[in-house]
């Protein structure tokens, strides 16, 4: 991508992630195994109090293309064809879930100098169709995104965006819900030799006049050890400690407190990813 814009989709992404990456409330644990010869296998299992759902998928690379299969506990099988710089600058993905004989859905992403686009089909009869364009460099980015389902002949959604993009800080203002609601995000990085950063993302819903925020923090104890925090208008707080016990493999320890919620236990969730 060089200097061009990052998708629309990537406008505000710095302060959500930095918010919600890596949060979690149940027990997780993700197996990855890379390969040489381009065959890689990632098993993943979640206990959600007393249930359990998980999943196998593996991934092979040969030259520009990646093909992906995952199977469910549900027994559903999804499969991904994706061909990168068939022609320069331009992705095509190809995806389709068994037994779902309506999830057929073709994407394409082009990439330029100056500008970003991503399109979706989904294929049905009556297909329902996804377009997001932006423009600008990698520091100033304006965008839109828009979804029209044909069989109603109407628009599923619009929403249009602004970002702009320096090394120390990341700001953002999307007009989301068919202009119904106004997000506002920030990210100020404080210390980059710790890594240590602040974020702040902000809600006005025009239809109830209700405003909402978050906002959260990111530190390096070390080079092993990151701390997160994050707070919302409501009073709930919640604390993630990532631990990278070897290269590429994670411990992470999650929790949250809800003052509202005064019958109900915190939430503690508890994570591991290794990759051997």
């Amino acid at each position: 991508m060089g200097n061009g814009p990052a998708p629309f989709s990537d406008i505000g992404k710095k302060a959500r992630d930095l918010l919600t990456k890596d949060y979690n409330f149940d027990h997780k644990f993700t197996l990855t195994t890379p390969s040489d010869a381009g065959l890689g296998l990632t098993a993943m299992g979640v206990k959600k109090d007393q249930l359990f759902i998980g999943d196998i998928s593996t991934q092979y690379r040969s030259g520009k293309t990646t093909v992906d299969v995952k199977v469910d506990t549900d027994y559903n099988v999804s499969t991904t064809i994706t061909v990168n710089e068939l022609v320069a600058g331009v992705r095509t993905s190809f995806s389709f879930r068994i037994p779902d004989q309506k999830s057929g859905k073709l994407d394409l992403q082009y990439l330029y100098d100056r500008a970003a686009i991503n399109s979706s089909i989904v294929l049905t009869p009556i297909p329902l169709l996804e377009l997001a364009a932006a423009i600008g460099s990698k520091e100033l980015t304006l965008g839109t995104e828009v979804g029209f389902d044909s069989a109603s002949a109407s628009f599923t959604e619009y929403n249009s965006g602004i970002g702009f993009n320096k090394h120390d800080f990341s700001a953002a203002l999307i007009l989301a819900d068919k202009g119904g609601t106004l997000k506002a995000s920030y990210v100020q990085g404080v210390n980059p030799v710790t890594g240590a950063a602040v974020a702040a993302d902000m809600i006005h819903r025009f239809n109830t006049y209700g405003n909402s925020f978050t906002i959260g923090s990111c530190h390096a104890l070390n080079p092993l050890i990151t701390i997160k925090t994050r707070f919302n208008n409501s009073g709930k707080a919640a604390v993630l400690c990532q631990h990278e016990w070897r290269p590429q493999s994670f411990l992470t320890l999650s929790a949250e407190y809800n003052p509202k919620a005064l019958n109900a236990p915190s939430r503690v969730g508890l994570a591991l990813a290794l990759k051997p």
